[in-house]
């Protein structure tokens, strides 16, 4: 492969699509879909489009991820989040690219003591869950060249997520519950950006490890709770307001769709076969809050 790649990200205004339009536009041509040009429940647009641009490299940052919407519009759900996939890693086949896709912990139940690995067996518990795992599933029957990046807990200094979420939460209320018994990475979508950059370089080098599925998210582990304090430490630190945190069980927060208590997930198969490792939680945050300013 010679460079300029020609790259198709699907989404737009995404939080990692954002972050990958910051950071891969110095490899080529990148060629942007968001809904206007692409929608992804609908597969002859998905067709059309990878045909019409011929990349070099396809990469799916678009998905349905209003986690508990997804409850109430399972089609949907299951449309752009399973079907649409699996048509992106056959134009992909066809044309003899690469496919990178991003999915989520939610495929896991929560339920075991220890970080998933990528050969756990896969029990979501909700829509959201269940129709990503179609995805993947999708795109392994392909069996064409493609990256599954398993994430967890995407938040940026844009869009829609639980940093600004408490930013703003905060600064407006004396009192703040938090779940304390949810334990993840807060991963940061620069970081998934920086690592996806580092995959596509390997891979351009003839340094590239096995294709397939793979966990990435932010090193260490924390809870909701642990992830709201450290950004209300943020805000006093620059003198502004804060609320008294406390801390309650998923009990006591009841969502319409269930989440895993334990969405940790070892990271190391990526490291050995890729050799791209991910920062951790604590130092990737300061750099996303230094970002934002």
């Amino acid at each position: 492969m010679t460079t300029p790649l020609k790259i198709l990200i699907s989404g737009q205004h995404g939080q990692v699509s954002r972050e990958l339009q910051q950071r891969l536009g110095d490899l080529g041509e990148l060629v942007v879909l968001g809904r206007g040009q692409l929608d992804l429940s609908h597969p002859e647009q998905i067709r059309q489009q990878v045909r019409a641009v011929r990349p070099d490299l396809i990469i799916n940052a678009a998905a349905h991820t209003a986690v508990d919407q997804a409850e109430n519009e399972p089609e949907l759900a299951f449309a752009i989040n399973a079907r649409a996939p699996g048509i992106f890693a056959e134009e992909a086949q066809a044309l003899g690219v690469p496919l990178i896709h991003y999915s989520t912990d939610y495929v896991f139940d929560g339920r075991k003591d220890t970080p998933y690995v990528e050969d756990d067996e896969p029990n979501p518990l909700g829509v959201y869950g269940q129709s990503k795992l179609a995805g993947e599933r999708a795109i392994r029957e392909v069996q064409g060249q493609h990256l599954i990046l398993r994430t967890s807990w995407v938040y940026a200094s844009h869009g829609k997520n639980f940093l600004l979420t408490m930013q703003r939460l905060l600064q407006e209320r004396p009192e703040l519950r938090v779940v304390a018994d949810q334990i993840g990475a807060p991963t940061w979508a620069g970081s998934i950006a920086n690592s996806t950059r580092a995959l596509i370089e390997r891979w351009l080098a003839g340094r590239a490890g096995a294709w397939g599925t793979y966990h990435l998210s932010a090193q260490g582990e924390t809870s909701w709770f642990g992830f709201a304090q450290a950004i209300g430490e943020h805000l006093l630190a620059n003198g502004k307001p804060c609320a008294v945190l406390q801390a309650i069980p998923a009990s006591a927060y009841p969502t319409p769709a269930p989440r895993p208590l334990n969405s940790r997930l070892d990271c190391s198969r990526l490291a050995r076969e890729w050799g791209v490792t991910q920062p951790d939680w604590h130092s990737a945050l300061r750099e996303c809050l230094a970002e934002q300013g």
